[in-house]
């Protein structure tokens, strides 16, 4: 769940980042949360099984990466926003984590149940 919101998150910073493109301090809390967003999404994949898709997000991490920044232009960086907000909008159907089934206890009484 908290996956989930981080993605949302991330959507919704890149957005805002489209429409502040050119605030030089923006980019770089851009550059912090989707990195950790990113990291978020391949630790996820790796539980899930999808190495692909782990693959995609640290190659998106190492973009966006803010303590070895990769010099992009302007107009490849607004491209690489916007392949970001795809990946993320993606991910939160592909990458869903299967919930945990509770355990019956065998010492739980519940009326009408079986004996052993």
């Amino acid at each position: 769940m908290f996956t989930r919101i981080v993605k949302w998150f991330s959507i919704a910073v890149l957005l805002l980042g489209l429409l502040l493109s050119t605030s030089a301090s923006y980019r770089i809390a851009l550059e912090i949360e989707v990195c950790v967003a990113a990291l978020l999404v391949v630790a996820q994949a790796m539980r899930v099984g999808k190495y692909v898709w782990g693959v995609g997000f640290l190659a998106l991490a190492v973009l966006f990466n803010p303590a070895a920044p990769v010099p992009l232009t302007h107009r490849l960086f607004l491209g690489l926003e916007w392949f970001s907000i795809g990946a993320f909008l993606v991910s939160l159907a592909a990458l869903r984590t299967r919930p945990l089934l509770s355990i019956p206890s065998i010492t739980d009484r519940t009326p009408g149940s079986l004996s052993l």
